[in-house]
């Protein structure tokens, strides 16, 4: 060889000595496993962005067999060593398989593709001590190893090459890794570890080998969110320990529009290890865009050791200028008879949709001559507006008078206004009706609850029906609540059938209108059916729509409710504070005095009307809760020592209804005559308001309920008195006029 051959030979030997040199020095470092000596390692913490997985899972998926220890991971040491490492110790370029979540834990997700070169890069050999750390290789003082199915990595060899401080706490045995503000412990031979102060599992039991603490390679990478990527082929984990700071933004803005809006940028930046941001650094970014289209805008920051960010990006919409509605219509024709039916034809238009239309003036039909004028007005999404004003003419010629224009043409459900004194005078339906027997549990009173207390107390076996409303003027928070108490000796069975609540609000006719509304859907669609059992000696709350929502002063609510129970139960209807107990409080209340509203228990409190004979050649009126043709129900206060009351009104009951011949070219309207009225009726299955717009004023406004065709039809009705509105009320019948 010469003396070249010498020359490389003593060169060899050299580089040899030093890797000997440098490999002792590195295990020179080790922490002793119970980390006595507390060292700390200043190196910085790393960014962690994606959360780990189990890699563990992924070889066993990927091998179709169970990791043990007894079977573990390939060595790469021995099996494949040639394809981790390239040339001079640098990590092989080779792409990591494709890994899959089947059958991985909730731990995190999986990362695919191929290893990180984002910076910061530490490869663990399976099986092995060997590591290379951004290309460099590194011994550790106990390989990564497979234990009962988890991959365990001593924690010394993770804190030496990710910088992490590591202590020992001797009061609590825990060893600790601190990285920025993160702060993880550890303690021998548990499944446990703690994460900031809060208690966390591992996949396995930490343990002790050869004075080397080790864990769960997961439970560092879930905890601190390092992410990593595992190469099956090579049987390596490779985990990404970049610090650099992490940085994104915002836009504030719901839209941006072009020449119009100010951006709103909101940005948002970290850093891993607590350093921080002096810098940032944007592209693209404009305070108003002039031009619709899309903008990449792009955003770094700097921490203060100098680095930098990877650049955030977002495509950010610029869309056009909006522009107003068009508002439009049509009407069939430029000229009208007074008492003509007009058609409007709406041909207003718009980019987006149109939000809300207004109409001046624009009636069904007109009874004076001359031009007209009709407005409409259109809203968009944006809050732009448009007008249009168009003029018909009405001539002299009379079509219809407005009392027979409003027979035929006002929609079901809409009202309108006539000379209701002439009712009284009109022929009574008279008709005969039958009781079904439901117990109706009236608590009405007092109306307006100045004090905690029981507003009503009952027994009831069988069928019940609750009619319930009432005001609070406790001057605070207060909820209701129904108990139901079973004194008997065997469990009772309580089925709810149909149920309707509103509330709690300031508006008690609303609320009322709303509770009978809502009872009619029940019955309509069994929304509310439901099973309730009550063991014996148990007390338990019911209709729990009551007490879902706090009652604030002055608020009122209103419920009616449909009730069977098999067993004789007591029910106490309750006001008591918000933040009170029910259960604790029942014993303790005070039974509250009535006012000049009603309560009571009534029975028979369902009737059912049946009327054979033809109906609507004449005007007639079918009169209900004037306790003549429908005489009050008979009760008693129960609270009052069984003192008569009469239910005035009849509020509670529900009355069934069929008319079996109405006779063709039929009008059926609601009028109430005790005064105003705003409710609910069901009309052939079909709830109809009463009315659609505002409520009906006494006597002179009535509300559509029907109208039969050109032949003979039957007709069903189920009504009942909606609370806070007055009794009595009519349903009237009459021939309509010719149509012309």
């Amino acid at each position: 060889m010469g003396e070249r051959g010498s020359i490389a030979s003593m060169n060899f030997k050299k580089m040899l000595m030093t890797t000997i040199l440098v490999a002792s020095q590195v295990a020179a470092l080790a922490l002793p496993v119970s980390a006595e000596e507390n060292v700390p390692v200043s190196n910085s913490a790393n960014e962690t962005t994606i959360t780990e997985a189990t890699y563990e899972q992924k070889s066993q998926a990927d091998s179709g067999e169970e990791a043990s220890s007894t079977d573990p991971v390939t060595d790469p040491d021995t099996e494949g060593a040639g394809t981790v490492e390239g040339e001079a110790g640098e990590p092989a370029t080779e792409q990591a398989t494709e890994p899959t979540t089947e059958g991985t834990s909730n731990e995190g997700a999986v990362i695919s593709g191929a290893a990180s070169s984002s910076g910061d890069e530490l490869i663990l050999l399976m099986n092995s001590k060997k590591m290379y750390h951004n290309g460099v290789e590194y011994l550790a003082n106990y390989p990564m190893e497979v234990k009962d199915g988890v991959s365990y990595v001593s924690i010394r060899a993770i804190v030496e090459r990710a910088g992490f401080q590591i202590s020992y706490d001797s009061k609590t045995k825990e060893t600790i890794i601190v990285r920025g503000s993160d702060e993880l412990r550890f303690k021998l031979n548990t499944t446990s570890y703690k994460v900031n102060g809060v208690t966390s599992t591992m996949r396995g039991k930490s343990y002790s080998v050869q004075n080397n603490f080790m864990v769960p390679l997961t439970a560092i990478t879930q905890a601190l969110e390092i992410p990593y990527t595992w190469d099956q082929k090579g049987k390596r984990v490779i985990m990404n320990l970049s610090t650099k700071p992490v940085a994104s933004f915002t836009i504030g803005n719901k839209e941006v529009i072009s020449g119009e809006t100010i951006v709103q940028y909101l940005p948002q930046s970290s850093s891993p290890t607590g350093q921080q941001i002096v810098s940032e650094e944007w592209q693209g970014r404009q305070e108003t865009f002039m031009t619709p289209g899309n903008y990449v805008v792009t955003y770094r920051v700097q921490d203060a050791s100098g680095q930098w960010s990877d650049p955030f990006s977002l495509t950010i919409t610029v869309v056009k200028p909006h522009t107003p509605p068009i508002a439009n219509f049509t009407t069939d024709k430029d000229t009208y008879k007074m008492g003509e039916l007009i058609t409007y034809i709406d041909d207003s238009s718009d980019e987006v949709g149109i939000q809300d239309r207004n109409w001046v003036n624009n009636q069904r039909a007109f009874f004076s001559p001359g031009p007209v004028s009709i407005k409409l007005t259109v809203v968009n999404v944006f809050g732009l507006t448009s007008t249009i004003e168009k003029t018909i003419t009405i001539t002299n010629e009379t079509l219809y008078t407005r009392d027979e224009f409003n027979q035929l043409y006002t929609p079901v459900g809409e009202k309108y206004g006539f000379d209701g004194k002439a009712v009284p005078s009109w022929d009574k339906v008279n008709y005969s009706y039958t009781s079904n027997a439901t117990t109706l549990i009236r608590s009405n009173s007092p109306e307006t609850v100045y004090s905690e207390g029981v507003l009503y107390r009952e027994t009831a076996l069988g069928a019940t029906r609750f009619m319930i409303h009432h005001a609070n003027a406790t001057g605070k928070n207060v909820k209701m609540y129904v108990i139901a108490t079973n004194n008997n000796d065997v469990s009772a069975r309580l089925t709810q059938s149909n149920l309707g609540f509103a509330g709690p609000n300031q508006y008690a006719t609303g609320v009322g209108k709303a509770s009978v509304e809502r009872y009619y859907d029940s019955m309509l669609t069994g929304n509310q059916y439901k099973d309730i059992w009550i063991a014996p000696g148990e007390s338990k709350i019911i209709l729990n729509e009551l007490s879902a929502s706090n009652m604030k002063n002055g608020d009122v609510i209103s419920l009616l409710a449909d009730l069977h129970s098999d067993s004789t139960l007591q029910y106490d209807v309750i006001m008591i504070g918000a933040d009170k107990d029910p259960m604790v409080s029942l014993p303790y209340l005070s039974l509250l005095p009535r006012d000049v509203h009603n309560r009571g228990t009534f029975m028979d409190a369902t009737r059912t009307i049946e009327y054979s004979e033809e109906i609507g050649l004449t005007p007639v009126r079918l009169l209900l809760g004037d306790n003549s043709s429908d005489p009050f129900l008979a009760g008693q206060d129960t609270m009052s020592a069984a003192e008569p009351v009469l239910n005035a009104g009849n509020f509670g009951v529900v009355y069934n209804i069929t008319l079996k011949r109405v006779a063709p070219n039929t009008l059926v309207t609601f009028n109430p005559r005790g005064g105003f009225y705003t409710g609910w009726i069901l009309v052939n299955g079909v709830q109809v308001p009463l009315s659609a717009t505002t409520g009906l004023n006494a006597p002179n406004e009535t509300a559509v309920l029907f109208r039969t065709g050109n032949y003979e039809q039957s007709l069903n009705l189920v009504f009942t008195a909606a609370p806070g509105s007055n009794l009595s009320v009519n349903l009237l019948f009459q021939q309509m006029p010719a149509k012309k």
